[in-house]
């Protein structure tokens, strides 16, 4: 009779989980959510290996923030050590075009698709928030919900949940939506039952690190950030050296050429959510346009949208790359302008774009006028323009 009682006590827990996962599952594709599955959270022991492998070849560049969260980074439980379950969300922004597509209009500006629209942190967020609460109070446990808050590998744990497995190009892959999911996670202390790990499908295949303008990929699943156009043009605040300048085209703010490679997008779709459709005036805005920005302009342009985080300054700087990259020599006018830009970040980035643009000695009769120029940065920008 004892055994028959435990065993009735299992099956009704066991009831119990399945019934609370499927309440889950429910709200959050109420919530627009297109998958949603659940990892343990001590499913990525090799994380913290890898992390320290990447942290040691400095491949984080100046995104000190990574060291400093290693541990919390390298494992959930570090980061709340009450967590007993890791369920991860994942929402398509699949584009309606090819986002590679603009990188023959030179003229034009590209900017990532994730960042043609609303902030996805922001729309993200609040849907599991909602999901959240609800499922507090429902299961009477403690949840904590994370979009790029805090130190979470959520790529390793979605591959972990099943939502997807980490390519070559070290981004999360789907056999459903391609490479355009983004990711949201929630902590819980309820025990939930977790679903399976996906494996890898990426076979032979090596087109996403064909794709890559900068070779910024020393190896099959691993990335030097140091090289990525996406680092480059969001997280380096500095100057970005002249080897790697021509390289970025005409990408301001992001790059989408190893996702878009992906063999696997021909199950992608469209998105369903609204916000993540590209807004008209961000699908191939004009470089003339966008270099006449002031700080004032830029944060009404950007609005709610990622691209404002990295401010005016160093916006201006990834739009004048483009300038100089687009051979086009009636935006020399404006590039001038810009030399006498109050921010040395951009005074150095047109005097570049300058002498891409103009012919050496109508630089060189500019550079004469620019003979007060103090700032170190933006004077070894003129000097190495002269000696080309």
């Amino acid at each position: 009779m004892a055994m028959a009682g435990a065993a009735t006590s299992a099956d009704r827990i066991e009831r119990q989980r399945n019934k609370l996962k499927a309440f889950l599952l429910a709200e959050a594709a109420d919530k627009g959510f297109d998958v949603c599955r659940v990892a343990r959270p001590d499913s990525i022991p090799d994380a913290p290996a890898r992390l320290d492998d990447f942290l040691a070849a400095g491949y984080h560049g100046t995104m000190d923030w990574m060291a400093e969260t290693r541990d919390r980074r390298a494992d959930p439980r570090a980061l709340w050590s009450e967590v007993r379950s890791v369920v991860l969300f994942g929402m398509n922004y699949g584009p309606d075009e090819d986002p590679r597509d603009v990188l023959a209009m030179k003229n034009s500006a590209a900017i990532s698709v994730y960042a043609k629209n609303r902030d996805y942190h922001d729309v993200i967020k609040g849907k599991l928030k909602e999901v959240a609460t609800r499922f507090a109070a429902r299961a009477g446990e403690d949840v904590k919900v994370f979009v790029d808050t805090a130190p979470v590998m959520e790529k390793p744990l979605a591959m972990q949940a099943g939502l997807g497995w980490q390519g070559k190009h070290t981004n999360l892959v789907s056999r459903d939506f391609g490479s355009w999911l983004f990711l949201g996670s929630m902590f819980t202390t309820a025990e939930l039952i977790a679903d399976d790990p996906e494996r890898d499908h990426c076979g032979s295949c090596r087109a996403c690190l064909d794709a890559c303008p900068t070779s910024a990929f020393p190896a099959p699943y691993r990335i030097d950030a140091r090289r990525c156009i996406s680092y480059l043009t969001i997280e380096h605040k500095g100057t970005i050296e002249r080897e790697l300048r021509p390289l970025l085209g005409n990408r301001i703010y992001g790059c989408d050429d190893c996702l878009a490679a992906c063999p696997w997008n021909k199950f992608a779709a469209v998105a369903a959510e609204m916000k993540f459709h590209a807004r008209d005036d961000l699908r191939a805005p004009k470089l003339a346009e966008l270099l006449t920005l002031d700080d004032a302009a830029f944060r009404t342009r950007f609005s709610g949208s990622p691209v404002k985080r990295i401010g005016r300054d160093r916006f201006v700087r990834n739009v004048l790359i483009a300038a100089g990259n687009s051979g086009d020599a009636a935006l020399a006018p404006i590039c001038a302008t810009l030399a006498s830009d109050p921010s040395p970040t951009v005074r150095g980035m047109a005097v570049w774009a300058l002498r891409q643009l103009l012919a050496r000695d109508s630089f060189e009769k500019f550079a004469r006028r620019a003979a007060d120029e103090t700032d170190p940065e933006v004077r070894a920008e003129y000097e190495a323009a002269t000696e080309v």
